[in-house]
């Protein structure tokens, strides 16, 4: 085959299941209209009346930027009054004790890419659980690393602190560093959240390797935090942040992505804490650089929208009414679901609260495939099938919980 692109670029495609099974779907609307087909494969918010939901608040004060704050460039490292703001509205009441600084990204995915890209090394191996969103492992290919998994989940169903240990000492016999991404709350695919309880066993395993000279980065992925209960709830976990030793490194990556239904501004931002002044200067220096080189800088006129809303005490009480209502609709649509699953004896796993569920299945593409006899469309993954509960309707959650399972059934038998 003729090739012009470098040596090291040969062969790279992306292969996007999500977006190949939303584009089966609309296939399928159009054939038998959309009032017969459940559409689970989209990662937004669509509301009861199957349109995109975007939250009036914010549309309305976008709307309302002069146009010099939506046209003009913004600084690389992101205009200082939203990295305050993203800071705050990351930790709420519950800001761990420590230095703190932040970088604007392109997206939540610019976040994990500034974070992949600065705090792992390249060749080594960066950790996450099992059930993952796909793109992790494209950003570490892009970037030189590989990803390496632990399983999220035991035997019972509940955390696997002991397989994160063991997976961790595994990498740290062979790597000096090591970036762990954990997702949550309101974990992509599955809907799960650590409880505080055991993000404490994460960060004893964390301090164990630490006191042994090991570099430890910490990569918390809270881009569905927003619709995963009461937001100091949520956030309590964060607290366990402070004091930590100089080589444990936390990241947070924020998007305003769901919390702010922006998802094509492609706006969001790494805020990094530590123990020591120094290392948070660093952090301010190296994703400023990796920033510029990337993207240059990020939507000004998001940056100035989430500032103009967090700054008017008013208008913030009325946008987040709104967005609580809307974690209301998917929290009621994941309750229809799990409550039939409990009833009809479908494996769902644990769920918590957010945007997905995951069913487990040993042929994925199967199960999905088998689905559209139902005119049921939803993602395969490696490992199961995923369900966006935020873009399916409450009438057409209704059922769809015994027709997983007969195409569970019908595929393994």
């Amino acid at each position: 085959m003729s090739s012009q692109v470098a040596s090291h670029r040969v062969g790279k495609k992306l292969v996007d299941v999500i977006f190949g099974a939303s584009g089966a779907c609309n296939k399928a609307i159009k054939e038998h209209g959309a009032a017969k087909v459940t559409n689970a494969t989209v990662g937004s918010i669509i509301d009861e009346d199957g349109k995109l939901a975007c939250l009036p608040t914010m549309e309305k004060a976008f709307r309302g930027l002069d146009i010099a704050d939506i046209a003009a460039y913004a600084p690389p490292a992101g205009l200082p009054a939203y990295l305050d703001s993203v800071i705050n509205l990351t930790f709420a009441d519950n800001k761990p004790e420590g230095y703190l600084a932040a970088c604007s990204t392109a997206g939540g995915t610019g976040a994990i890419h500034m974070a992949i890209m600065n705090y792992s090394e390249i060749g080594d191996q960066v950790l996450t659980s099992d059930w993952f969103w796909g793109t992790y492992n494209v950003l570490c290919q892009e970037e030189a690393r590989t990803l390496a998994t632990y399983p999220l989940f035991d035997e019972h169903q509940n955390y696997n602190v002991k397989a994160l240990e063991e997976k961790t000492a595994e990498l740290l016999g062979k790597q000096d560093s090591l970036l762990l991404i954990i997702n949550t709350p309101a974990h992509n695919p599955t809907g799960y959240s650590l409880t505080d309880e055991e993000w404490t066993k994460v960060l004893d395993i964390c301090r164990s390797w630490a006191s042994k000279g090991k570099k430890i980065n910490l990569l918390v992925d809270i881009a569905y935090i927003d619709y995963a209960g009461e937001k100091n709830q949520t956030r309590r976990f964060m607290k366990q942040f402070g004091n930590l030793p100089d080589n444990i490194f936390v990241m947070f990556a924020f998007s305003m992505s769901k919390g702010y239904t922006m998802y094509g501004q492609r706006t969001g931002a790494l805020i990094g804490l530590s123990s020591n002044e120094e290392i948070i200067e660093e952090f301010k220096n190296v994703t400023k650089y990796t920033g510029r080189a990337t993207w240059s800088n990020v939507s000004r006129g998001a940056q100035t929208l989430l500032t103009t809303i967090q700054q008017d005490s008013e208008l913030l009480a009325k946008f987040e009414g709104e967005r609580d209502a809307l974690y209301g609709i998917i929290r009621d649509r994941a309750a229809i679901f799990m409550n039939e699953a409990k009833e009809c004896g479908l494996n769902a796993l644990p769920y918590k609260a957010g945007f997905f569920i995951s069913v487990p299945t040993s042929d994925s593409s199967a199960v999905c495939e088998k689905l559209h006899d139902d005119l049921i469309f939803a993602v395969p993954l490696k490992m199961g099938v995923r369900i966006a509960v935020c873009s399916v309707p409450k009438v057409k959650m209704y059922g769809m919980a015994a027709k997983v399972l007969k195409a569970v059934q019908a595929v393994e038998g």
